[in-house]
C-alpha cells in the first residue's frame, strides 16, 4: 500500500458525529464508568510537529463498511488509529459465534494488546461503517513513543482503558442474565445517543440491528427479536425499524438490577 499525504488531525465532523464520539469511546463500560471519563484521543496534547512526524509514518486505508481490518490468530502488525467511521472489535468462537468487545471512534486506535507488533491478534476488527484509518507498524510505533513522550503516555493510557472495558464487559457476561445484559445495553445506548421524545421517552438515535445487539450481550439474534416484541408489548419501549425509544427506562433500570419487568 503506498503512503499517502498526511492530513491534518483531528479529521473534520460535523458537530453531531463528533459531540456523538466523543461521548462514546466504546460502548459496552461497567457502571461506573461515565462516557466523558473515556481515554484522549492518541494524538491529544501533542505538538504540531509531533503530530506531523506521527502522520509521515502512517499508511491511510480507507475502508468500506463490512470490511476486515484485522483478524484473530493472524500475527500483529502494530496499530490503527481511526481518523473516520467506527471500528467493531470481536470475538468469534470456533462454532463461528461472535461476541462484540466494543466499538471504537476517530481519535481511538485499534490493534492491541500488543502494540509493537508481537504475537498475534487475539480478536478481530471490522468497519461498521465507511472508515479511515492509519496504519502504524510496531516497529514504527515504538520509535515514535521513544522520541514522543506525550504520545506513549497515550499509548498506555489508551491500552488501560481498553483493558478496563474488557475487563467489565466479561464480568457482565459471567454475572448476569442476558435480559440484564440488554437492560444495560440499552440504558446506555440512550446515554450515548438518546433524543428526548416531545410525547415523553427517548429515542436511541442510532441505528443497530437485532445482530448487532445480540453480538453486544451474548445472545442470538431471535432472542433479542423476541425480547424487544416482550418489552414493547409491555410498553417498555418501541421499536421504528432500524430505531428503539424507551418508553419507561426506570423499567429498564430494574431489570438491569435483576428485578422482573
Amino acid at each position: 500500500m503506498q503512503q499517502t499525504a498526511p492530513l491534518a488531525w483531528p479529521p473534520q465532523l460535523r458537530p453531531q458525529a463528533a459531540a456523538e464520539q466523543a461521548r462514546a469511546s466504546a460502548l459496552l463500560l461497567a457502571d461506573s464508568e461515565a462516557p466523558e471519563r473515556g481515554p484522549k484521543p492518541m494524538l491529544h496534547g501533542l505538538t504540531e510537529r509531533e503530530t506531523a512526524l506521527v502522520m509521515e509514518r502512517a499508511r491511510r486505508r480507507v475502508l468500506y463498511r463490512g470490511a476486515t481490518l484485522f483478524t484473530q490468530e493472524t500475527p500483529h502488525d502494530g496499530i490503527w488509529l481511526i481518523e473516520t467511521g467506527r471500528i467493531r472489535v470481536f470475538y468469534a468462537a470456533p462454532t463461528g459465534r461472535e461476541i462484540t468487545l466494543a466499538y471504537w471512534y476517530p481519535g481511538n486506535f485499534v490493534g492491541g494488546p500488543e502494540v509493537f507488533g508481537a504475537g498475534q491478534h487475539c480478536w478481530s476488527g471490522m468497519a461498521a461503517s465507511n472508515s479511515s484509518v492509519l496504519h502504524l507498524p510496531g516497529r514504527t510505533l515504538k520509535e515514535l513513543v521513544t522520541q514522543i513522550p506525550t504520545l506513549a503516555v497515550n499509548v498506555i493510557e489508551g491500552v488501560a482503558f481498553k483493558g478496563k472495558c474488557y475487563s467489565a464487559l466479561a464480568q457482565m457476561l459471567g454475572t448476569r442474565s442476558i435480559t440484564e445484559r440488554l437492560a444495560h445495553l440499552l440504558l446506555h445506548l440512550a446515554d450515548l445517543y438518546g433524543v428526548e421524545e416531545e410525547g415523553g421517552g427517548v429515542t436511541i438515535a442510532a441505528a443497530f440491528t437485532h445482530a448487532d445487539l445480540a453480538h453486544m450481550v451474548g445472545a442470538t439474534r431471535q432472542w433479542i427479536t423476541i425480547s424487544l416484541k416482550r418489552m414493547s408489548a409491555q410498553g417498555v419501549l418501541e421499536v421504528r425499524r432500524s430505531q428503539i425509544v424507551l418508553r419507561k427506562p426506570d423499567v429498564l433500570a430494574q431489570m438491569k438490577s435483576g428485578g422482573d419487568a
